[in-house]
């Protein structure tokens, strides 16, 4: 599946073309979870500008290496889900389920009270 990733005109050959406004729905998710990974990317170089340098450990940049790439993995999962769900619906499959908005959330919800804990403990607010 990763080759139809930079041909997507490949999938034009597999099943039945479903009806454009499916596509194009599935297209602005896509871009929804493009927009989510630039927004986690960003996060990642402000917290490495901003956020107040602490005297114990490397807190700092491990946060924003773990922001930067989480939104790399989502960047990747944005153009894995598109091609599933568009594969599915030429095939009249129903969408594929997925765990990923939910995990992220967690993991989002995670580092945000990470943040929290780091501001109020190094008591650089």
């Amino acid at each position: 599946m990763i080759k139809l990733w930079f041909s997507p005109a490949r999938l034009l050959d597999e099943g039945t073309t479903p009806d454009y406004r499916f596509s194009l729905a599935n297209e602005r998710t896509f871009l929804a979870w493009i927009r989510t990974a630039l927004a986690l990317l960003g996060g990642g170089i402000a917290v490495a500008q901003f956020l107040p340098r602490a005297e114990w450990g490397t807190f700092r940049e491990v946060l924003a290496v773990g922001l930067m790439a989480l939104g790399a993995m989502c960047a990747l999962r944005a153009v894995a889900r598109w091609l599933r769900c568009e594969w599915a619906m030429r095939h009249g499959e129903d969408l594929p389920p997925t765990r990923f908005p939910a995990a992220l959330a967690v993991v989002i919800t995670g580092g945000a009270l990470a943040v929290v804990l780091y501001v109020l403990i190094s008591g650089k607010a």
